[in-house]
């Protein structure tokens, strides 16, 4: 298992990959929309699998929901896809080591943003022209009320339910980096989106093709205007979550990890890392992998 200073590493090195992809501006907006996809095809698993047991009043509408999302970050994982949502993480920890700028940041995650947003909404269309989620279907009756409960909480719940979402996202890709088995790291992935999607929180990106769907199929107890509030709302949560909350903690944590390393044995882990020191470090993690 890498230690944190050297997965913090890597994420430094992945921080600056991801916004030099970034300024090809058709290439990454494509990665983009196939990550939206992605989570996508997720939202559409979870409603047809779990659809039948919400119209059977079961209590294991929830559990089957979260025990099928796992695919959505095990594809962008393998497949490969950008997720605005786990780039929060890496170009904040990118941005708190200065390898990155503010305005680079910034740049690349509106983009990605804007790329998974594209991608949500095409793959929600095509689902849509497919009928599978049409009024009268389990999978329909479970949609609308999922849209109906993001429609009436409140901002301040719709924020913290992305925090918490998103703490638990970037946590399975954290997890993922300090891994050495790729089993490993579907398990971690399997086991932390379980979590969220359980226990309700709120995910921007799954909801970019939910929302797609649920007004193109007619659900009408929510509105453009709900779409474009959550987008906000949700996206900021996330932010917070998983870039302010979990990813700064664990910069915390590898700087401490490396400033105890260097009083101990002075084999310095520095606590801001060039970036050529990132790719020396990076390297150095991807033989342990």
């Amino acid at each position: 298992m890498l230690s944190y200073p050297d997965a913090l590493a890597y994420q430094v090195v992945a921080a600056q990959k991801k916004t030099t992809a970034a300024t090809r501006i058709g290439s990454y907006t494509i990665a983009s929309m196939l990550g939206g996809a992605y989570i996508g095809v997720a939202v559409v698993l979870m409603l047809t699998a779990a659809g039948p047991f919400f119209d059977n009043n079961s209590p294991a509408t929830k559990l089957v929901s979260g025990l099928v999302f796992g695919v959505a970050l095990s594809l962008v994982t393998v497949a490969g896809g950008e997720l605005v949502t786990s780039n929060m993480m890496t170009l904040t920890q990118g941005l708190s080591q200065k390898a990155i700028t503010i305005n680079v940041w910034g740049r690349t995650l509106t983009v990605n943003f804007l790329g998974n947003l594209l991608g949500g909404i095409a793959f929600g269309t095509l689902v849509w022209l497919s009928g599978v989620t049409h009024k009268g279907t389990p999978a329909y009756a479970y949609m609308e009320s999922i849209l109906t409960a993001k429609a009436t909480e409140s901002i301040a719940e719709l924020f913290f339910r992305a925090v918490l979402c998103n703490i638990l996202v970037c946590l399975a890709i954290w997890s993922g980096i300090r891994l050495k088995s790729e089993v490993a790291r579907l398990v971690m992935i399997f086991w932390c989106l379980l979590a969220f999607i359980t226990s309700g929180f709120e995910h921007v990106v799954a909801n970019m093709t939910t929302f797609t769907v649920g007004l193109l199929s007619g659900v009408t107890s929510v509105t453009i205007a709900d779409f474009a509030t959550n987008m906000v709302v949700v996206g900021a949560g996330n932010l917070v979550g998983g870039g302010a909350i979990l990813g700064m903690a664990y910069v915390v944590l590898a700087r401490a990890e490396g400033r105890a390393a260097n009083e101990g044995t002075h084999t310095s882990h520095p606590s801001v890392l060039s970036p050529n020191e990132a790719a020396a470090h990076s390297q150095a993690a991807a033989k342990q992998n």
